[in-house]
């Protein structure tokens, strides 16, 4: 297949295009670099991968043939869409309707990247794909939960009314190799302070919960996605739930830090608990993920080792 990839410079958009080369797969990567890292995907070159750079939110154009339109285009920490936030609502919807308009044209199936803040702080534990979610749409974190939901509502539209083969994936929080230093997000804040041995910052009581899907995982769940006949939402990342003051202690465990905790209020609108009903993708997708935390934290960490 010929499949195109947007936010291809990314932590997840450059895994996706690692595996799809590996299975032999031809890729157009397009990216603009506001939160991605050439350095993600410099070991692309001289494979079967083109690059594009190029700002989605503006028309898509694509010589020849394209089999698949994989959008994984915006910025996805609290950090980066609290400081971009319009971009994250243009990518949202402009960057959406772009990529379908594409996989429209050229016939192709398009897979989108939605996100477990679909569902915002949610009301029902663990969360359905049945669930409609609990989000303040005028909040501090509302850009990016009302752009994927939007985004979702825009990909649903062009399935049923165009006939366009979309899915949509609802990633739950994915850790692993090529998270930036000052992503902003638990692991990688916890890995970088205590590797430098800082002390390592938990906002709020630390227990709130979050279950963390290592990226090989997520990678796999997405291609069995995207060879699936379904056009339903599906949740995909790991049930197994923990307080981010368990996970942070289990970081500084494994980096044999001297850090010690340390706690600040709670940002507005922070999910209490977050963890996935993947009753679905084991249903549909013959999809569970296989890596454990503990193996899944060291890959990390090796890669945070040589970054520090």
């Amino acid at each position: 297949m010929r499949v195109v990839i947007t936010g291809a410079a990314g932590f997840i958009g450059s895994h996706l295009s690692e595996t799809l080369l590996d299975r032999g797969h031809s890729v157009v990567g397009i990216d603009n670099f506001v939160t991605g890292d050439v350095n993600n995907i410099a070991h692309l070159t001289g494979r079967d991968f083109v690059l594009l750079k190029h700002d989605v939110t503006n028309y898509i154009s694509v010589e020849g043939p394209v089999d698949l339109v994989l959008h994984w285009a915006s910025p996805a920490s609290p950090i980066d869409y609290l400081e971009l936030p319009i971009p994250t609502l243009k990518v949202g919807a402009l960057g959406t309707h772009n990529a379908l308009g594409l996989a429209k044209a050229k016939k192709a199936r398009f897979v989108i990247a939605s996100t477990s803040e679909v569902y915002g702080d949610p009301l029902e534990h663990p969360q359905k794909e049945t669930y409609w979610g609990n989000v303040n749409p005028i909040g501090p974190r509302g850009v990016y939960d009302e752009a994927k939901r939007f985004a979702e509502a825009m990909t649903t539209a062009y399935h049923r009314y165009h006939g366009v083969d979309a899915k949509i994936v609802r990633i739950f929080n994915t850790y692993g190799p090529r998270m930036r230093l000052h992503d902003g997000r638990a692991v990688p804040a916890f890995m970088s302070q205590a590797l430098r041995g800082e002390d390592v910052t938990i906002f709020g009581s630390g227990q709130q919960t979050r279950s963390f899907c290592y990226v090989s995982d997520l990678v796999d769940g997405v291609l069995r996605l995207m060879d699936s006949k379904t056009n339903e939402p599906v949740n995909i990342g790991n049930p197994h739930e923990m307080t981010i003051e368990q996970i942070a202690r289990e970081i500084i465990r494994l980096t044999g830090s001297k850090s010690t905790l340390v706690y600040k209020p709670l940002p507005e609108d922070d999910p209490q608990v977050r963890q996935p009903d993947i009753t679905r993708a084991r249903t549909l997708l013959d999809w569970e993920p296989k890596v454990g935390l503990e193996e899944g934290l060291k890959k990390t960490l090796a890669y945070f080792r040589e970054k520090v």
